[in-house]
């Protein structure tokens, strides 16, 4: 692998134009094709297998036009203090506004007047109107959304007060200048790091072509394959990630290179070739570990991986190709000035150096100070509550936010989440189906059944006594299933976020298995190991579950909530847990892969373990941290977000590659490498017969070089096909 990349960095440098010209028209047509797609218009929502999707599709086929899956909106009216909605002219108000809902849209389905439709509250105060939509969020228009809005303006004019909730006014979410502070300071970081405007500027610049192009595909393709908004947002987080932390481990390999005296094209072809394989092993992780999120067979969590592993496999691309032509461009710019210059540089011990000494006498303390520090952080994961954001997790200052409010407030917080059962007979076995649950604890209400013009199916909808995201309303969607047979089904938003929640749970152990067990086999290959694979295995595991209890404590619990936006606690994200796993699996291996081969190069070459352990210190903490460090800014970009998802995932994202970097990658592995010794790179001789020799660190490379005279000369192509061998 070491050496086909190493022929591939210097080719690129030398067509440093071709390469460019390229990707550059590579990125125009992706812009091209986002700018002339169709605007996306599914964000589809299914778990294939579940109760809930059970029902959406005998509703679908029972009860055409019905739309189970269409948007809906609830336009609360609230009285003035002393007033109630009952009075004439408040109801004039209401009935008016029933009527331009009716002729505001061809997109609506039905509309519910709150005085027939038992939707006024027993004081009075408060009334609600009930609008259904023929399509789902996602697909409403502007036009459709406009008058929505419209009609609650006016009506305020009146001195009632009104506000909107559902998801008819889900929206694109709102990141805001988050991410531009993140690049930022990845920005100061990488001029910190290289001393250089240059070397700085480069991983930032391909960083952004690789987002660019990634986006835009995704753009173009969102209507043909049905992909959220979220989707689009991920792969930006990721894909600026990993971008930017690729280019700098190829750029800062190359200036190491030059500063051993290489000429500046044999220099970008041992970056590419050392750097590089390690930069394909950390982007192959990465990579199995979103597409494996297909196992959990949800078509929405399955396509998020799939785009952002894809913005993944370019940015590995841009690393390979990209940065070693710019660098061709660059020359010795790259360096900082002193270097440029001729000044001498002091060769006394770096961090990294001082750090990993330090380490290796005391690593007993170092390592209980890490394992007993994130297992106290740990703690609060053992409380993980999981469910969906509802509109009672919006910022207060939303209309939906407000709307959830004054709901709970008139009628119970049971009705922002209304469950939907279907029951698949006629009117007798409804009839038994409604007099069942209302004897159920957790039920408020029951309406009488609705049967469709055939007469072999109902729906009765059922108001939940607690608020939609609770254990009490999870507990009554349990009972309903439980108390009824095979031919009633529960479903609704609510139950449809209960069995997501139970599906991304059942998933978890055997997903966790697959990529820690994919971790341990790509690792031995790696680093011709037993023992280290496992110790990155163990510590990835014990880094993930500390970041959880960070976000159980401040998302669930609202520790430190107010420094991150948090204005509403409750339930974790379903898919978070599953999720990290497969994000901060990758972005962990990356650290282990740049940091331990530095290490294992020097063992490999006589060095004892201790000092190959301040060895691969003293070459790779200092980028690893500066790695870590943009990543953290960029996913902390995303915690201004809006989208109480995008903020969770941001600060769970930023926290775990904190806690894996700075504390298992820099603490707790060293103190297990230092208390291993030589056992640490102990591999039977059976299983290193049978294992692929993928020569990550380049060493069969630098034989190759260092017996046809340290280097092919670029006006010898024999030569240079001799080292076709990968």
């Amino acid at each position: 692998m070491a050496t086909f990349l190493y022929k591939l960095g210097r080719s690129a440098f030398r067509r440093r134009k071709l390469v460019l010209l390229l990707w550059v028209a590579l990125l125009a047509l992706a812009g091209v094709g986002a700018a002339s797609a169709s605007t996306a218009t599914s964000s589809s929502f299914s778990i294939p297998g579940t109760e809930a999707q059970k029902a959406f599709d005998l509703l679908e086929e029972r009860f055409p036009g019905a739309s189970p899956d269409g948007a809906t909106a609830r336009v609360v009216f609230k009285a003035p203090s002393g007033e109630k909605m009952t009075q004439a002219d408040n109801k004039a108000e209401v009935n008016k506004a029933v009527a331009d809902l009716k002729a505001g849209s061809d997109q609506i389905s039905s509309v519910t007047d709150p005085y027939t439709a038992n939707a006024v509250s027993k004081d009075g105060s408060t009334a609600y109107v009930s609008v259904t939509y023929k399509v789902n969020g996602m697909e409403l228009t502007d036009e459709t959304r406009e008058a929505l809005e419209k009609t609650g303006h006016q009506a305020q004019g009146t001195g009632l007060t009104v506000e909107i909730g559902g998801d008819a006014l889900q929206t694109v979410p709102e990141t805001g200048a988050g991410e531009i502070i993140g690049v930022a300071i990845a920005a100061v970081v990488l001029v910190i790091t290289f001393g250089s405007l240059v070397a700085a500027g480069l991983p930032l610049l391909t960083a952004i072509i690789g987002v660019g192009i990634g986006i835009s595909t995704i753009t173009a393709l969102a209507n043909v394959l049905d992909l959220g908004s979220t989707t689009s947002t991920l792969a930006m987080m990721i894909g600026l990630a990993v971008g930017i932390d690729y280019a700098l481990f190829i750029v800062s390999r190359y200036r190491a290179e030059l500063a051993e005296g290489r000429e500046q094209e044999d220099a970008a072809g041992r970056a590419v070739g050392t750097a590089g394989s390690a930069v394909v092993f950390a982007g192959l992780t990465v990579v199995i570990a979103l597409v494996g999120l297909a196992v959990v067979n949800l078509p929405m969590l399955s396509k998020m991986g799939f785009a952002a592993a894809g913005t993944v496999v370019i940015a590995v691309l841009i690393a390979l190709t990209l940065i070693p032509a710019l660098l061709g461009f660059a020359g010795k710019r790259v360096l900082g000035r002193k270097v440029r210059k001729g000044k001498p540089v002091t060769d006394k011990p770096n961090m990294g150096t001082r750090w990993s000494r330090f380490v290796l006498r005391r690593p007993v303390m170092v390592l209980l100070a890490g394992v007993v520090g994130l297992g106290a952080i740990a703690i609060p994961a053992a409380s993980l509550e999981m469910g969906l954001p509802d509109d009672g997790s919006q910022p207060v200052s939303t209309t939906q936010r407000k709307a959830y409010d004054m709901l709970s407030d008139g009628f119970g917080p049971g009705f922002n989440g209304p469950l939907l059962v279907v029951v698949d007979g006629d009117k007798s076995a409804a009839d038994r189906t409604v007099e069942t649950i209302k004897g159920l604890e957790g039920a408020a209400a029951v309406t009488p059944a609705t049967l469709n013009k055939a007469g072999d199916t109902a729906m009765i909808t059922v108001i939940p006594k607690d608020r939609p995201s609770s254990v009490a309303t999870e507990d009554l969607v349990h009972s309903i299933r439980d108390s009824s047979g095979d031919d009633v089904l529960v479903s609704g938003a609510t139950a449809m976020n209960i069995d997501f929640s139970q599906r991304m749970n059942d998933a978890l152990l055997p997903y966790l298995a697959l990529v820690v067990g994919l971790a341990f086999l790509l690792l031995m290959v790696v680093f011709r190991s037993l023992l280290v694979p496992l110790k990155a295995a163990l510590g990835f595991l014990l880094s993930v579950v500390a970041a959880l209890g960070a976000v159980v404590a401040v998302f669930q619990w609202g520790w430190l909530g107010s420094l991150f936006g948090v204005e509403q606690t409750g339930p974790i994200m379903s898919m978070m847990p599953i999720f990290m796993v497969g994000v901060v699996f990758g972005l962990a291996m990356d650290y282990e892969v740049f940091l331990v081969t530095r290490m294992r190069e020097a063992y490999v070459h006589g060095e004892r373990p201790g000092a190959a352990i301040v060895t691969g210190f003293q070459h790779g903490a200092r980028v690893v941290s500066a790695a870590a460090v943009i990543m953290i800014a960029v996913f902390s970009g995303f915690i201004g977000s809006s989208e109480q998802m995008i903020k969770m995932i941001g600060f769970g994202l930023a926290i775990a590659v904190f806690f894996d970097a700075f504390v298992v990658r820099m603490a707790v592995v060293p103190a297990v490498l230092a208390l291993l010794g030589h056992k640490a790179w102990w591999l039977p001789r059976w299983l290193d017969r049978l294992l692929p020799n993928v020569d990550v660190e380049g060493e069969k490379l630098h034989k190759q070089l260092t017996s046809k005279g340290d280097g092919v000369s670029p006006e010898d192509p024999d030569e240079e096909r001799n080292l076709v061998r990968v």
